[in-house]
């Protein structure tokens, strides 16, 4: 009954029951527990039914909900060599999927973060994605979820207190890009999502309308490439058309007055690519 796991465990329940019971608002007490609950629970149904998600699929929650059951059912579980672009998923119960298992999980990102899971083997490296410090063609597979519309902006709000990363060079995404493609091996994958709708620059992200997806599709140059594009309305997230997802915003948590009426957690539409290099 002492073992520090029982304990976390039994947190993270008292912080959902209160998530549940005062108002399930985003980002509020138990949110982020609720959250990672709900994504485990998606990632141990081992499927994600992008054409039928249920109704009320990610109530009142953000992209994540999205993003990883669609990475993860679209990863191989065959042994290989992983680049995570951004440290998304460095946290331990999404590095226990059997996906990841037989594989060796490099994580790049712009600074040291709280949790680090050296005893799994995972290589850590604190680089900028705009000029990655890996040699050519090395990696079977990259990921990088929500990460490329950060790159080029303003990071000291979140990542670093490193002023040189208060930036501004919206078109450093494609930077970034021409980086993932250069490691990737020829016929590796690179998974890739970004808040898209109409374009905004929030200062420390910005939101990809069409044009600038299709400039992210044309650095990348891929032999082969797959858009899934997802809308969250009040009710939760679906699948849905670009012209869908076109006229989508995004909800700022860090410089909003208060929640709109359908209680959106942050984008409110979200690009999954699966570009495949030649």
């Amino acid at each position: 009954m002492n073992h520090p796991s029982f304990y976390r465990r039994w947190r993270a329940s008292r912080k959902i029951r209160h998530f549940l019971g005062s108002g399930m608002k985003p980002w509020s007490r138990g949110y982020i527990e609720y959250k990672n609950r709900e994504i485990g629970r998606i990632l141990a149904d081992d499927g994600f039914p992008a054409d039928q998600l249920p109704k009320g699929y990610g109530y009142r929650l953000d992209e994540r909900i999205i993003e990883y059951p669609w990475f993860f059912s679209r990863l191989p579980v065959s042994g290989g060599i992983l680049l995570d672009a951004g440290s998304v998923l460095n946290f331990s119960f999404l590095l226990d999927h059997r996906s990841l298992r037989a594989k060796k999980l490099h994580i790049c990102t712009l600074a040291p973060e709280s949790e680090c899971f050296w005893d799994r083997g995972i290589s850590y490296l604190f680089d900028d994605l705009r000029r990655l410090p890996y040699q050519d063609n090395w990696f079977d597979w990259v990921v990088c979820l929500s990460t490329l519309e950060h790159v080029g902006m303003d990071n000291t709000l979140l990542y670093t207190a490193d002023t040189s990363k208060k930036e501004a060079q919206l078109r450093d995404y494609l930077r970034a890009v021409t980086e993932l493609r250069r490691v990737l091996k020829p016929g590796g994958t690179l998974f890739a999502s970004v808040p898209c709708g109409q374009a905004r620059d929030h200062g420390w992200l910005q939101i990809f309308d069409r044009q600038k997806i299709d400039e992210l599709l044309q650095a990348f140059g891929p032999a082969s490439a797959k858009q899934d594009f997802f809308l969250y309305q009040s009710e939760g997230w679906r699948r849905c058309s670009w012209e869908d997802a076109a006229g989508a915003t995004f909800f700022d948590i860090h410089h909003a007055a208060g929640f709109d009426a359908d209680f959106a957690a942050s984008a409110r539409a979200v690009c999954c690519l699966e570009l495949r290099k030649p």
